[in-house]
C-alpha cells in the first residue's frame, strides 16, 4: 500500500466529531474573533443583532459579516438567531409581512453559505434568569434562576394582575418576605436582571412595557401558540428546503410558563408534536442540554437518541437543581445533565450518519481574569473556553474508547 493510499484509508477511518463553535455577538462583543480561534473553535455562530426584529437581513450585510469572520480564520455556517417577530407568535393581522421578510432573509443567508438557522418561539422574552452573578464555592460567578425571586418581581414590581395565582402559597409568602427586605437598588437590580435584555435577545423592556406586552397575549394560550408556531413553519419551511437551510428551534428557557405566558417547546412531547405537525426536512431542533435539563423530567441522553434525525445544532451545558426548585449553571461536565451520556449519544449518531453536528459550549462561569472585565452574562471567554476544552476532551476520549473496543 502506497503512502497516499494509507492516508486516504486513515482519513476514512477517522471518527466524525462535532464541529466546535463558540457564540460571537459581533464587533461589539468583548470576546474577539481571535480569542475564539485561540480557544480552539473552528467556527462561530452569530447573528446580525443590529437589525431590528422583523426586518430583512440583506445579502451585503451578511457577506460583510462573513468576510470579517473569514479574515479571522474561522467559519460561519450556523446563525443564532434569526428572530421571529412577535406578530407571528401572536398571529396578528400584519404577520404576513414578517413571514415574507423571514423567507427573504433565509434566501440571503443561504446565498452566503449559511446552512443552519436557529430561532425560538418564546413569547416576548429570551432566556430568563434572576441572578447573573451567583457565586460558586470556588469564587466563579454563574447564572441562576430562583422561583421566589421571579415571584417577587412578578407580583410586587411588575404587578401583573392575578400573578399570585400562578404560584403556590409558600412561594407567595417567601416572595412577600423577599421584596419587603429589598431596598430600591436591589429591586432595580432584580428588574434589570430579568427584563433589561440579555445576549441573544434583540429587544428589551421596561416593566411598564413588559406588562403591556404581556396583556397582548391575554387570549393566546398554549394551544393557540402551538398553532401559530405550526403556521410559521408551514410558511417558511418550503423556502428553507428550497435553499438548503435547516431551521432549528431552541427550547424554552426556562422550560415552563413565566409571567402567565405559554411555553410550547419545553419537553420531548412538545418537539415531537412539532415534527409530526410539520414533517419538513427543514424543521429541526437545536438541542440545548441546559434548557431541556432545567426540567428534571426530561431524559436528556434518551432525547438525543430519539430525536437524532432532527438535531441540527447542539448547546452543551449543565444545570444543577436545588431543593427549592431553583437551578444554577454548573460546570460543563458537572451538574445534573449526565453530559458523558449525552456526548456519547451524539458521537454514536455522528458515526451512524456520517455528519458532523455543530456544537457550542453554552454559557460558562465568569472566572479568573474575566472577573475583572466587562462581559456579557454567561458569555465570558475563559469559562466557555474551559467548557469547550472539557467537552472536546470528553468526545475524543469516547472516540478513543470506541476505537479500542
Amino acid at each position: 500500500m502506497g503512502e497516499n493510499e494509507a492516508m486516504v484509508l486513515t482519513q476514512k477511518n477517522d471518527p466524525v466529531l462535532m464541529t466546535q463553535t463558540m457564540r460571537w455577538f459581533g464587533p461589539a462583543d468583548p470576546v474577539s474573533l481571535r480569542d475564539i480561534r485561540q480557544a480552539g473553535a473552528s467556527e462561530v455562530v452569530t447573528a446580525l443583532h443590529d437589525i431590528p426584529n422583523g426586518m430583512v437581513w440583506d445579502r451585503p450585510a451578511i457577506a460583510a459579516r462573513r468576510a470579517e469572520i473569514t479574515r479571522a480564520g474561522l467559519g460561519w455556517s450556523v446563525v443564532e438567531s434569526l428572530p421571529v417577530h412577535e406578530s407571528i407568535k401572536l398571529g396578528a393581522p400584519d404577520c404576513d409581512r414578517y413571514l415574507a421578510a423571514y423567507r427573504e432573509s433565509l434566501r440571503h443567508l443561504a446565498a452566503e453559505g449559511v446552512r443552519v438557522v436557529t430561532y425560538n418561539f418564546m413569547p416576548l422574552l429570551d432566556w430568563t434568569r434572576t441572578d447573573l452573578r451567583y457565586e460558586m464555592p470556588d469564587g466563579a460567578l454563574a447564572l441562576r434562576f430562583e422561583p421566589v425571586a421571579l415571584a417577587a418581581y412578578d407580583i410586587y414590581i411588575l404587578r401583573r394582575p392575578d400573578a399570585a395565582r400562578d404560584y403556590d402559597e409558600a412561594t407567595c409568602a417567601a416572595a412577600e418576605r423577599r421584596v419587603h427586605a429589598m431596598d430600591a437598588a436591589a429591586r432595580l437590580e432584580l428588574e434589570q436582571t430579568i427584563i433589561a435584555g440579555l445576549p441573544g435577545s434583540e429587544e428589551s423592556f421596561t416593566s411598564a412595557e413588559l406588562l403591556r406586552a404581556v396583556e397582548q397575549y391575554g387570549d393566546v394560550g398554549a394551544d393557540r401558540l402551538r398553532e401559530h408556531h405550526a403556521a410559521f413553519l408551514e410558511a417558511v419551511c418550503p423556502v428553507a428546503e428550497e435553499v438548503g437551510i435547516r431551521l432549528v428551534v431552541h427550547p424554552d428557557d426556562p422550560p415552563f410558563p413565566i409571567f402567565g405566558l405559554p411555553r410550547v417547546v419545553s419537553t420531548e412531547a412538545d418537539v415531537a408534536a412539532i415534527f409530526a405537525r410539520v414533517p419538513s426536512v427543514a424543521n429541526g431542533l437545536c438541542f440545548c442540554a441546559g434548557s431541556f435539563g432545567a426540567r428534571q423530567d426530561n431524559d436528556l441522553p434518551g432525547m438525543v437518541e430519539r430525536l437524532q434525525d432532527r438535531i441540527g445544532f447542539v448547546h452543551l451545558r449543565s444545570v444543577q437543581h436545588e431543593p427549592d426548585g431553583s437551578f444554577h449553571e454548573a460546570a460543563h461536565l458537572e451538574g445534573d445533565a449526565r453530559m458523558a451520556e449525552i456526548v456519547a449519544a451524539l458521537y454514536n449518531i455522528q458515526q451512524r450518519s456520517g455528519r458532523s453536528i455543530p456544537m457550542r459550549p453554552d454559557h460558562g462561569h465568569q472566572m479568573m481574569y474575566d472577573l475583572t472585565r466587562t462581559t456579557n452574562p454567561g458569555y465570558s471567554l475563559i469559562g466557555r473556553m474551559r467548557g469547550l476544552a472539557e467537552l472536546r476532551g470528553l468526545e475524543r476520549g469516547i472516540a478513543h474508547a470506541a476505537a479500542a473496543a
